[in-house]
């Protein structure tokens, strides 16, 4: 019996790191919604879009920013390599810029993927991040730099 709870624990332990490596090797898409025109942006454009700096997309549809909560691990990836910001930092910039009315509202926060998923397809001119492990086809996935998330070279792994 013994042994058979070694096993058993061993196995445990085993998956958990399978799991938690699978997880760690998991790259961040970037998607917008079918119709955004774009299918291809430089990270420097990217950090624009999430900045709020650039609102609207080359059709004039205005940009709608989804992101994830901030309990959400893919969160802190996007806010680390894109807006090269902490979650203090990333709140009063959003705070400052909209107290200067220089945007109508801050980015929609979403709860979970599935919830980012459903609002990019249903929201035109929306753009949001997903890991790579939850795409669907509903959704078009933009080419940082003319790399896409499972290229070696892509920024968001």
């Amino acid at each position: 019996m013994r042994n058979g709870v070694l096993i058993g624990l061993s196995l445990i332990v085993t998956l958990f790191s399978t799991s938690k490596a699978c997880a760690a090797e998991t790259s961040i898409a970037i998607v917008v919604h079918p119709s955004v025109a774009e299918s291809n942006i430089t990270m420097e454009q990217l950090r624009r879009l999430f900045l709020a700096e650039q609102q609207f997309w080359a059709d004039k549809t205005r940009v709608i920013l989804l992101l994830r909560a901030p309990v959400a691990a893919d969160r802190d990836l996007i806010l680390d390599r894109i807006y090269h910001m902490d979650e203090n930092e990333f709140r009063r910039y959003w705070i400052a810029k909209i107290f200067r009315a220089e945007v109508p509202s801050g980015p929609k926060v979403v709860f979970s993927s599935n919830m980012a998923l459903e609002l990019v397809t249903a929201i035109p001119g929306s753009i949001t991040f997903l890991p790579t492990s939850e795409l669907d086809l509903k959704v078009k996935v933009l080419s940082i730099d003319g790399f896409l998330p499972h290229d070696s070279e892509y920024p968001l792994r």
